[in-house]
C-alpha cells in the first residue's frame, strides 16, 4: 500500500512539472540581441561557400506589402504599397539616403492609388505605369492604364499618355533610352465587370504585352509579345538584352495559380525573344536587381494543396555563361511582396510579407530593410 501511494504521488510530481515545462515552452518571448546574432551567424554557416553578406540596414517607416524600388542619384524611392489584408493601396513615397541612413517621406501618388504597378527610373525621373487600383470600398482589384512621371528633384508628379493595355503585376525595365513595360495580368476579355474579385471565380488572365514607352515623344508603340504570359516575376537587362525571370501563371493570385521557372530572354534590337535556362527554384513575388552583369532574385511566394510558404531563397543567374548560382547566402527572413533595388555594391530589399497570402484572418508585413554586400 505504501509503495502504490508513493508510485502515485511520483506520478503526480511529474505531470505537474510536464505542465509547468509545457507552459513555459508555450510563452514565446523576443530573443535578446546575441541570440538572434548567433541563430543568423548558424543560418549562414549553412551556406558554402559564402559570396557576399547579408546586413540589417534601417527599417521602413511602416510595414507593408508589395512597393516597388527605384533608384534615382544615389538614392532608393519605396513608392506604392498595401495594407488591409491586400486590399488597401497606400500610394506612399519615401527616399533612402544611404550616406545618412534616413527614410524621408516625400508627395505621395497621385489618385487613384495603385499597387502592382510596373516601375522605372530613366534620365532622374521615376515613371509608374498601369497597376491595379480599389474600387470604392469594394475588394476587389481593378487594372488600370494610368501612367505617371515622377520628378525627384521637384517632388511632383504628372500624367503621362496612359498605358495601352490595361495590367498590372508586370514590370517595367529600361534600355537605350525607353521603357519596355512587359507581362502582368488583367480581366478576361469580354468581361461586363471592370474589376478582378476574390469569389472563386475566373475573372483575371495573364499577358505577354510588350508595350515600349519613349519619355522624349511620351508616346507607346507595342513589340513582340511575351513567349510566356505570367505576372509577378522579375526582369533586368544585360548587354542589351531584357530577360524575364519567374513568375505566376494562370491567375493574377498565388491563390489560384501555379509558380513558373521560366527564363525568357529578349533582344531588344531584334525585337525577339529565346527561352534561357530556368531559374533553379520556382517563385513569383520576387525582387532583385542587377549587378556587373548578373541577375540577382530573392525570395518569392508559394502554394499548393499541402504548403503554404514564403522563400528565403537567394539566387543569381549569369547571362554570359547561361548559368545559375545557388551558392549565395540565403536572405535574413522569407518574403514576397517586396522592394529590391541595386545601389553601389549592395542590394537593398524593403518591406513585404513574411508569410504567404491568402491565410485567413492572418497578414504578417515587415518593416526590415536589408542590404546583400557584394564585396563582403
Amino acid at each position: 500500500m505504501i509503495l502504490f501511494k508513493t508510485l502515485r504521488l511520483a506520478r503526480l510530481v511529474t505531470v505537474g512539472l510536464l505542465t509547468m515545462a509545457a507552459a513555459a515552452a508555450a510563452q514565446t518571448t523576443k530573443p535578446d540581441a546575441d541570440t538572434t546574432k548567433k541563430f543568423e551567424a548558424a543560418q549562414k554557416a549553412e551556406t558554402t561557400p559564402a559570396k557576399g553578406q547579408w546586413v540589417p540596414s534601417t527599417p521602413f517607416p511602416m510595414p507593408m506589402e508589395e512597393p516597388v524600388g527605384a533608384v534615382v542619384d544615389g538614392k532608393l524611392y519605396i513608392i506604392q504599397g498595401l495594407t488591409d489584408g491586400g486590399f488597401q493601396p497606400m500610394g506612399v513615397v519615401y527616399v533612402f539616403d544611404p550616406a545618412t541612413q534616413t527614410w524621408t517621406k516625400k508627395a505621395p501618388m497621385p489618385e487613384p492609388h495603385v499597387h502592382h504597378g510596373m516601375t522605372a527610373a530613366l534620365n532622374g525621373k521615376i515613371y509608374v505605369f498601369g497597376g491595379f487600383m480599389r474600387p470604392g470600398k469594394d475588394i476587389a482589384w481593378q487594372p488600370v492604364d494610368n501612367a505617371w512621371e515622377y520628378s525627384p528633384d521637384t517632388d511632383t508628379w504628372k500624367a503621362i499618355a496612359p498605358l495601352p493595355t490595361k495590367r498590372g503585376g508586370g514590370t517595367a525595365t529600361v534600355f537605350n533610352g525607353k521603357i519596355y513595360v512587359i507581362g502582368g495580368a488583367t480581366i478576361l476579355p469580354g468581361a461586363a465587370d471592370p474589376a478582378i474579385r476574390f469569389d472563386g471565380k475566373p475573372h483575371d488572365m495573364c499577358v505577354g504585352a510588350n508595350e515600349e514607352y519613349d519619355p522624349a515623344t511620351n508616346t507607346w508603340r507595342s513589340r513582340a509579345p511575351m513567349p510566356t504570359a505570367r505576372n509577378h516575376f522579375l526582369s533586368g537587362v544585360v548587354n542589351g538584352k531584357i530577360y524575364a525571370i519567374g513568375g505566376r501563371l494562370g491567375s493574377t493570385f498565388v491563390t489560384r495559380s501555379s509558380n513558373t521557372d521560366v527564363n525568357e530572354e529578349y533582344d531588344v534590337t531584334q525585337d525577339l525573344w529565346t527561352t534561357k535556362a530556368q531559374m533553379p527554384t520556382a517563385r513569383s513575388g520576387v525582387a532583385g536587381g542587377v549587378y556587373k552583369g548578373r541577375i540577382f532574385i530573392g525570395g518569392g511566394e508559394f502554394q499548393n494543396d499541402k504548403i503554404m510558404a514564403a522563400f528565403r531563397a537567394f539566387e543569381a543567374y549569369d547571362p554570359a555563361s547561361n548559368t545559375w548560382d545557388q551558392s549565395l547566402p540565403r536572405m535574413r527572413i522569407p518574403r514576397h511582396g517586396f522592394a529590391g533595388a541595386v545601389i553601389g555594391d549592395q542590394l537593398h530589399v524593403v518591406a513585404g510579407d513574411i508569410q504567404t497570402a491568402g491565410i485567413p484572418g492572418v497578414t504578417a508585413y515587415t518593416d526590415t530593410h536589408d542590404v546583400f554586400d557584394f564585396t563582403k
